[in-house]
């Protein structure tokens, strides 16, 4: 009977063979794949170039084309953009805004009573009746400087004291009396203005000719100021003369005084409102200037002054509207200070705005281009226009044809592209399969599809967030950067709506990886939309110039973009559990989900393997622990170590942690081939287990990979010992496991985990050098017996997980407060 077993067991052992790769896996490892997807993104991407027009819009005519028949064509994408112009209110409508007006008539009353305080220090003018002094003489001697003034009155006293025609004067007399006077020491001069006393002896002046040129002359307005005063002093006697020059005085101190506020004004935009030209005018014309200037003012503000209407523009208008309303030597004036007090008073109107963007949506009609036979549509030479190219494309004359160069363009973007997201996989996620690509590929394929089909909901949202949750953040942001990228390349779409899927899908992808539950994804959901529904109600207002005014018709659109923001993420919602399924996925939630205690499986090793569940939940924190000082997958690492002997629920009782000190089961077979075939099931009967439960590929490694090759050493000697008493061998292989060694550093650190188990709780007052001690030991036989072979595990991480494993044991094994009996009695 030994004999006989010894011969089976050999032979299982020779029959082992690695089973061959399945038809699926063959073709996902060909560069078949790569291809595959480089051409199918560049076929649904490049929709535009496989029918492009030669004559397109913008381009010039190379002959002249006629029509060839009467037809009416419509313009559908023109008459869509002029209807969501309609809709967004491109049409601005404008008010003239009541503050502002008011604010600005302040303004101008002020700079106004400014001028009036100025003139109200000046004296009347003229100040004397015009028949005794010209307005032009008048102006003069009160603004003329104190040495011209003292000038006039001596020359007027020459004259009149010499008895001489008006200025009939010797020119040699003259200029001897002027310079006379201007070498008169300036400490001499009297700052008083008073007449000069006529000498009672004539002044003898003798010049020589040749000095003629070099003394100074009197100017015009001196002259005939002195003229006239010298007419009048002859008329009249020496008081009425007195008084006149009198009045004149009061004149040019009242004048001094204006001048001295004119001078202290403060400065507006760098310079004076009110300059010398402002005292010349005057009373009436200072009145009148005013009333022109409040009814400029009057009709600018009716009109209204828009703030984006350029300045140069309504001074321009400004201008013109002041020609006639004032003075001609007052528009200057006038000018100056309409400028500096008008300003914008034109406000955006929000209701009538709103009323005519809704009227104007009402009568929006369809866009349509008339022709006749025989009609030219466009000349040679002549660049073609919207119309012309609509009528071309509509008689079949556009000359459409496939633009192989922009394909070729398309597919070496499409290529770069996916060298991208393989770069990206390998960096960061190095466990992706073949058939996640397929995967990839079938979700990157459903943007550019839909928008084939003339459906205007981009998948974004939904990609990123299937893509993040299924292969983390940087993939999926990788996947919905690119694809967001490219596919406008190839294909029209809607730019707005294009940027907030985009936003959508990007926070889908960033926060997918992180959650742990499905009513966690389902609230994700929740802000993808809102996301996708904010920014395109930003770049909305941003895009039209009117949108800012009509926001409340804007945030309709943007409620509905946010639906569909949220119905993608219900879309993906209800697709990930499926896909995981199909495609053998192992997610964050759906490691979640396997973990928790009420799985079928779980709830079955509870009750029927206690002590087999008791021996999994302490595996299950020292290989957690390891994991991630390791950096890991501690989520596969937890959920894989569960799973790992539910094969022992086949015959619990061949296991001793279900013994519970009971009798041990295999003293009565007494067989220790039976018993092998007993140890050996629990890996078998765990396959057949995970996979009628439908446990992914990822966890159900975990079963065989957890014991690899490793000898069932107990067994091994009672066979040999059997086998030497009847002269036979037993090879070690024999009672060894099946395999494979751990593929995975996850599957590898729960093997090691698994052997350290039961010599760690077999230590009760041990300190933590010796289990440390005992836990180098066998890590280190793991080592020598290559069962880490192929698991990625590195020598210098494997002192790491000894002192892991020692940490969490000792947090298992710490000492408890004893009790006093009187306690406990009580």
């Amino acid at each position: 009977m030994h004999l006989t077993k010894i011969l089976e067991t050999r032979n299982r052992s020779q029959s082992k063979k690695q089973k061959p790769k399945s038809h699926w896996s063959t073709f996902t490892a060909s560069p078949l794949l790569v291809v595959l997807a480089i051409g199918s993104l560049t076929a649904t991407s490049g929709q535009r170039f496989y029918n492009q027009p030669r004559l397109d819009e913008g381009t010039i005519a190379p002959q002249t084309i006629e029509a060839p028949m009467d037809a009416t064509v419509p313009d559908e994408k023109r008459t869509e953009e002029r209807r969501k112009a309609a809709r967004l209110g491109e049409v601005k409508v404008l008010k003239t805004q009541e503050a502002i007006d008011r604010k600005i008539a302040a303004e101008l009353g002020t700079l106004l009573e400014v001028g009036d305080e100025i003139r109200r220090e000046i004296a009347p003018f003229p100040f004397v009746d015009r028949g005794i002094l010209s307005t032009a003489t008048q102006g003069y001697l009160r603004r003329a400087g104190q040495q011209n003034w003292e000038k006039i009155l001596q020359m007027v006293n020459l004259q009149v004291q010499q008895n001489l025609p008006l200025f009939q004067l010797n020119k040699s007399q003259d200029k001897q009396n002027v310079q006379e006077f201007n070498e008169t020491a300036p400490e001499s001069r009297t700052a008083e203005i008073i007449p000069i006393p006529i000498p009672e002896t004539p002044i003898e002046i003798e010049i020589e000719e040749e000095q003629e040129e070099e003394q100074p002359s009197i100017d015009a307005r001196e002259q005939r100021a002195i003229s006239e005063l010298v007419a009048y002093r002859k008329k009249v006697s020496a008081r009425e003369y007195g008084e006149l020059i009198e009045r004149v005085l009061e004149a040019r101190e009242s004048y001094a005084i204006a001048w001295e506020m004119l001078v202290s004004q403060p400065e507006i935009e760098g310079s004076f409102v009110y300059d010398a030209s402002f005292l010349e005018l005057s009373e009436e014309a200072w009145e009148e200037t005013k009333i022109g200037i409040e009814t400029v003012a009057e009709r600018m503000l009716a009109q209204g002054i828009s703030a984006h209407f350029p300045r140069e523009n309504w001074v321009r208008a400004l201008r013109l509207q002041v020609r006639g309303a004032v003075s001609l030597e007052a528009e200057p004036l006038a000018i100056k200070i309409l400028q500096i007090s008008l300003q914008a008073n034109l406000v955006p109107d929000p209701e009538a705005t709103k009323k005519l963007a809704e009227l104007a949506a009402q009568k929006v009609k369809t866009v349509q281009y008339s022709v006749r036979s025989g009609e030219i549509i466009v000349s040679r030479g002549q660049r073609i226009n919207r119309k012309a190219f609509v009528l071309l494309d509509h008689f079949q004359l556009s000359r459409r044809e496939i633009d192989w160069r922009g394909l070729i363009e398309l597919s070496c973007l499409v290529t770069g592209a996916v060298g991208v997201v393989l770069l990206v996989e390998s960096r960061f996620n190095r466990n992706l399969r073949k058939r996640d690509h397929v995967l990839l590929l079938l979700l990157t394929l459903t943007t550019p599809l839909l928008l084939t089909f003339k459906i205007p909901w981009t998948s974004l949202p939904a990609v990123g967030l299937l893509a993040g949750s299924f292969y983390g953040s940087p993939v999926g942001v990788t996947v919905v950067g690119l694809l967001s990228a490219l596919v406008p390349f190839g294909v029209e779409v809607e730019r707005i709506h294009w940027l907030a899927s985009l936003a959508g899908g990007l926070v889908g992808s960033l926060v997918a990886s992180r959650l742990r539950s499905r009513e966690e994804l389902a609230l994700l959901g929740v802000g993808v939309g809102l996301t996708q529904g904010a920014v395109y109600f930003l770049f909305s207002l941003i895009v039209s110039p009117t949108a800012g005014i009509i926001w409340y018709s804007v945030l309709g659109v943007a409620a509905l973009e946010a639906m569909l923001g949220l119905a993608w993420s219900v879309v993906a919602l209800g697709l990930s559990p499926y896909l995981e399924h199909l495609f053998d996925l192992i997610t964050p939630i759906r490691l979640a989900e396997l973990a928790n205690p009420n799985r079928p499986l779980l709830k079955r090793l509870v009750s029927e393997a206690p002590g087999t569940f008791q021996h999994t939940m302490f595996v299950t924190s020292l290989a957690e622990a390891a994991a991630r000082v390791l950096h890991c997958n501690v989520d596969l690492v937890r959920t894989g170590t569960l799973y790992h002997d539910i094969g022992k629920m086949h015959d619990p009782q061949g296991f001793i942690e279900n013994q519970m000190g009971g009798p041990n089961k295999h003293d009565e077979i007494n067989d220790p081939w039976v018993s092998l075939d007993i140890i050996k099931k629990h890996v078998t009967q765990g396959l057949v287990m995970a996979r009628k439960h439908r446990l992914p590929k990822a966890i159900r490694a975990f079963i065989p990979e957890h014991q690899g090759t490793m000898s069932i050493a107990y067994f091994y000697y009672q066979a040999k010992q059997i086998a030497e008493k009847e002269g036979l061998t037993v090879s070690e292989d024999d009672f060894r496991y099946d395999g494979p060694i751990p593929q995975s550093r996850e599957t590898g650190i729960v093997m090691l985990a698994d052997s350290c188990e039961a010599a760690l709780r077999s230590l009760k007052d041990a300190g933590q050098d010796e289990a440390l001690q005992m836990v180098n030991k066998i890590l280190k036989a793991r080592w020598l017996d290559n069962q880490l072979a192929e698991s990625g595990i590195q020598k210098e991480e494997m002192p790491k997980i000894a002192e892991t494993f020692v940490q969490v044991w000792a947090q298992y094994n710490h000492k408890r407060i004893a009790y006093p009996k009187g306690a406990l009695k009580e």
